[in-house]
């Protein structure tokens, strides 16, 4: 299937940007759609943003639009998530996610931890 891998993650003060990145192998042409969630602690994890590959693509979480953006490389194996503007409220564990074709949202990465201070 595919293996996604996330990295980047870490303490930043409020209002400063962070970047993270999104590595997959495996069968990455099978891919419809990669994206990012996150998860607060004692919250449900939430969806920040998407890419759906054929043409391209993105949808953004009400609560992020302006200050995130996905960018995906020319081909599936590597999406970055370019945080600005972060909130104390961004604070969560990140996770790389994959939607294959006729699939759901069922690959995962490990979760990179990001913590906004005040």
């Amino acid at each position: 299937q595919v293996q996604l891998v996330e990295s980047g993650g870490g303490l930043v003060q409020a209002g400063g940007p962070l970047r993270l990145s999104c590595a997959a192998s495996g069968r990455t042409s099978s891919l419809y759609a990669s994206g990012w969630f996150r998860q607060a602690p004692g919250k449900e994890r939430e969806f920040v943003v998407s890419i759906t590959w054929s043409g391209r693509s993105t949808a953004y979480a009400d609560s992020v639009k302006g200050r995130f953006t996905l960018i995906g490389s020319n081909a599936k194996n590597t999406v970055y998530l370019q945080m600005n503007s972060l909130k104390p409220e961004d604070t969560a564990v990140y996770y790389c996610s994959g939607r294959l074709f006729g699939r759901d949202w069922d690959s995962w990465g490990q979760g990179t931890q990001v913590t906004v201070s005040s």
